[in-house]
């Protein structure tokens, strides 16, 4: 029975980069040996043990054999024959497949540690078209290293393609599709993730609303890359700047589905593109089943994120109904996040990226003035039900068009 560090522990460990868990490969040992020595089982298809103290992850070397499309579709063997060389050959990429022993020997097979000073993600075998999620998977590394120069390479892209047209990738489901995006938006260079699922076709496949905006183009006046596709990416690129969360990310991504959907005879104006946009982003979320502060925010910034752009224009009322859409009168936070997004869509533009966005600071403070209204007088007017919340909308929508009186304009 040997142990051994694989996986991304190893991988980070050689880039110096930071390690946030460590998973164990058990060679020559059974299920057995394992519960005798105090581990607890875990896994549901192939044997993994939680160690007693750590509890960190312990799997058994194994093999696997394609038999369905899928990523279920295998036969799996972790007999106490199999090689640590034949667990290897079944990972990934070959930055994936090194292995540290007891002794602190480095186990390289596959030349992991070449393409990590190279800074290539490629695959270690033909096995790797039998599993759709590394799609996936092979884009999410590219968001984690992309700023470290990492790059996919050209055979392993092509791999990627040939399963896209065969059909394999549409065996996703949407667990595992959210799952891996989700992980995406958390990385550093999430709009990486998009792209390199571009480059193989899979964006059309696996995220179609999204592939949808390219080609469509938009007013080169405020949109200098023209093309709308390209433009959601650099909002993305900009959210990630912006903010750690990755629902803000997401909503910065989603924020102009909408002008898909407007007849090509009336490019490149969008007009009405962000309530056109909300059903499509109802079916996204639904079939991939989005988390609801995901959706929520998402939505907002759909349809708002216009309003949020020329919030001096608009009249105290108008701009008191989008605070109170947006959640600005439940959470600062929420109103954060919301702003946040909407920079991103201002800034991902050509020439754009270091320009300020004062309408941020102007809608917190409108804000802040319609929280500080005195609403106990509403309160004690035998108002009953919704007439008390168009009471108060009302005095905040005073106090804010007095606030727009004495405000310094934003410039245009």
């Amino acid at each position: 029975m040997k142990i051994y560090l694989v996986g991304g522990a190893v991988r980070d460990r050689l880039l110096d980069y930071p390690v946030s868990e460590r998973d164990w490969l058990v060679v020559g040992a059974t299920p057995e040996i394992m519960l005798e020595q105090g581990y607890k089982p875990v896994g549901k298809d192939f044997p993994v043990f939680l160690h007693p103290q750590t509890h960190e992850e312990y799997a058994l070397a194994r093999t696997e054999r394609k038999t369905a499309p899928g990523y279920k579709g295998f036969d799996v063997d972790a007999n106490p024959r199999v090689t640590l060389e034949e667990d290897l050959l079944r990972r990934d990429l070959t930055i994936n497949a090194m292995a540290i022993g007891e002794d602190g020997v480095l186990v390289d097979p596959f030349q992991g540690q070449r393409d990590l000073q190279n800074r290539i993600l490629r695959h270690v075998s033909p096995a790797f078209s039998e599993d759709p999620v590394r799609i996936l998977r092979v884009a999410r590394f590219a968001a984690r290293y992309a700023h470290l120069g990492f790059k996919v390479a050209a055979e392993t892209r092509q791999l990627m393609q040939a399963m896209v047209n065969s059909g394999e990738a549409d065996h996703l489901v949407a667990e595992r599709v959210w799952a891996e995006l989700n992980k995406a938006l958390s990385e550093t260079t999430p709009a990486a993730f998009f792209q390199t699922l571009k480059d193989c076709s899979a964006l059309a496949a696996i995220f179609p609303e999204i592939q949808a905006l390219f080609g469509v183009p938009q007013p080169a006046k405020y949109h200098p890359e023209i093309d709308t596709g390209v433009h959601s990416l650099m909002s993305l690129a900009l959210a990630a700047k912006l903010s750690n969360k990755p629902e803000v990310r997401l909503a910065a991504l989603l924020h102009d589905l909408g002008k898909a959907l407007t007849d090509p005879q009336k490019w490149p104006s969008h007009h009405g593109h962000e309530r056109k946009g909300l059903p499509v982003l109802e079916g996204f979320c639904r079939r991939l089943r989005v988390p609801k502060a995901y959706k929520t925010l998402c939505a907002q910034v759909m349809e708002y994120h216009t309003h949020c752009h020329r919030a001096s224009e608009l009249r105290g009322d108008t701009l008191v109904d989008m605070l109170q859409a947006v959640g600005a009168f439940k959470s600062a936070e929420q109103l954060q996040d919301f702003l946040a997004a909407c920079e991103a869509d201002a800034r991902g533009r050509t020439g754009f990226e270091e320009a300020e966005y004062p309408q941020a600071e102007y809608i917190k403070k409108a804000a802040q003035t319609a929280l500080a209204v005195d609403t106990r007088q509403v309160l004690q007017d035998n108002l009953r039900g919704a007439q008390i919340g168009a009471a108060i909308q009302k005095l905040r929508s005073q106090a804010v068009n007095s606030f727009k009186q004495q405000y310094t304009l934003l410039p245009s």
